[in-house]
């Protein structure tokens, strides 16, 4: 286990358990007690945990991690929910694509799609989304018309987000929306952490002639604090094969194509 996937597990812990020690969590990443100590050090100067004698408590933000350490969990469920979701665009589609890790994989393989990446020519698709980092790869992409909404930055999931961004998504159209969530719950419905993700989200959703949610099998049957929107708003699950079977079940039972891969 490299520095970067132990950071990772750390806070993973961390929101898991709300409080870790060094000599337990030493144990069980099979490393040394003064590799986590400076581990835990590394983590509270960015402010994800607040150190104490012999470990650490859960920060308020670790439940919103940052982005980048979000990157390596479930990595290969997340590349085939990627791949299996982009299938459903085709040709001259408007996709609307919301941030996190997740929605950054189906981006990347709409780009090398069959019907979109060997394509000649400018705008084959048009997507619409409010995350930097996915407007950063597609920027430079010719077969791809981007559409950025504006609005003000979230450094934890380089998401655009404000009534700026909202006015944006409210004037258009779009085929499908492909929407990464924190959960997802036949009853509940989809939802985020932070609310204003979950406002531009709404609206995406709104907007859309087909809502997508894509998530892997962690966010199945869970629940987070913002709404997005209402379980019967969602055309499609794409999930990993880990998902609960019970709650693929009810997910179907409330009329929503659950698609395992």
């Amino acid at each position: 286990m490299n520095r970067y996937e132990r950071l990772n597990a750390l806070l993973a812990l961390l929101a898991e358990r709300g409080r870790v020690e060094v000599d337990d969590i030493a144990d069980e990443l099979a490393v040394s007690g003064a590799t986590i100590r400076r581990d835990l050090d590394h983590l509270a100067e960015q402010q994800l945990l607040t150190r104490t004698r012999g470990g650490a408590v859960a920060h308020s933000v670790a439940y919103d991690l940052p982005l980048r350490y979000k990157t390596v969990r479930r990595a290969g469920e997340k590349l085939r929910i990627g791949r299996a979701a982009a299938q459903l665009v085709g040709r001259g589609s408007v996709v609307g694509l919301n941030g996190g890790t997740t929605a950054t994989e189906v981006a990347r393989a709409l780009v090398t799609s069959a019907e979109v990446g060997g394509a000649g020519g400018d705008g084959v698709i048009t997507v619409v989304t409010n995350a930097l980092n996915i407007a950063n790869e597609l920027a430079v992409r010719p077969q791809v018309k981007l559409v950025v909404t504006g609005g003000v930055a979230r450094p934890q999931s380089y998401e655009l987000v404000s009534p700026l961004a909202n006015k944006i998504v409210g004037g258009l159209s779009l085929d499908v929306t492909f929407l990464g969530v924190d959960a997802i719950d036949p009853d509940a419905g989809a939802a985020a952490h932070h609310e204003g993700e979950a406002e531009i989200n709404r609206v995406l959703a709104e907007r859309a002639r087909q809502v997508v949610v894509v998530a892997d099998s962690s966010k199945i049957g869970a629940r987070a604090f913002a709404s997005i929107c209402e379980i019967g708003r969602v055309h499609v699950l794409v999930t990993d094969t880990d998902a609960d079977a019970d709650e693929v079940r009810r997910f179907r039972e409330r009329g929503v194509e659950v698609h395992q891969v």
